[in-house]
């Protein structure tokens, strides 16, 4: 199979929130020419490339994932997609996504089968999954801040006791690991498994951290 590769997918925030200046100086390479792809969403969301180049993103507020094919072709690739909002291929080929309407993380394999891999933490609902990140070591990071949703029917307060990053081992053991964060959104790591990387909109600043073996945390800059 062919090896990922990443395209340039610029969200609709992006566009509305950056000048053409800033643009230029700090987000496109010299050279680089800046081209629409698609339109007609409401907001989009969580772009991951699969094996073969495809790039799949949420249009959260229409509940749905839509695949962008090479050929320029952009298709529906699951509606209703239970609100999901940051999207992660795995070494399986399957697609992680934060399921939004229900707190959720979930699993989709390339058949549409769901899994649901986390549904709550001691008993009470995440705050509401955000993005995430597959680990080498087959874990999974993902950050949990709180955007009340108009379409919650659960208690729009916050549910757990903050805004945190969480990790989901290998073993299905779900922990904290970072809980001094104002409100993390973004993350990624690197592909050796030894930094991560938490954008703290709150605070305004990412963080890098070191990677244990454990999965833990340590030497937040």
């Amino acid at each position: 199979m062919k090896k990922p590769y990443w395209i340039p997918i610029l969200t609709l925030s992006l566009l509305l929130g950056l000048s053409g200046a800033v643009l230029a100086e700090s987000v496109l390479a010299p050279g680089a020419v800046l081209k629409q792809l698609g339109g007609g969403f409401k907001f989009t969301e969580g772009p991951a490339p699969d094996r073969d180049g495809n790039v799949f993103f949420t249009d959260q507020p229409n509940d749905r994932i839509l695949k962008w094919q090479p050929d320029g072709i952009i298709t529906t690739f699951m509606q209703p997609c239970g609100r999901s909002n940051g999207l992660f291929f795995d070494e399986e080929g399957n697609l992680l996504a934060c399921a939004d309407r229900e707190n959720q993380l979930w699993s989709i394999a390339p058949d549409k089968a769901v899994t649901v891999l986390i549904k709550d933490y001691q008993d009470k609902l995440l705050n509401g999954p955000n993005d995430l990140w597959p680990a080498p070591n087959g874990g999974i990071y993902f950050t949990d801040p709180l955007y009340a949703r108009p379409y919650w029917e659960r208690d729009p307060a916050m549910q757990q006791e903050g805004q945190y990053v969480y990790f989901l081992s290998k073993e299905k053991t779900l922990s904290r690991v970072a809980t001094d964060l104002v409100q993390p959104n973004g993350i990624i790591g690197t592909p050796d498994g030894k930094k991560l990387y938490v954008a703290d909109i709150g605070d305004k600043k990412t963080y890098v951290y070191d990677i244990n073996a454990d999965g833990t945390l340590a030497n937040k800059k």
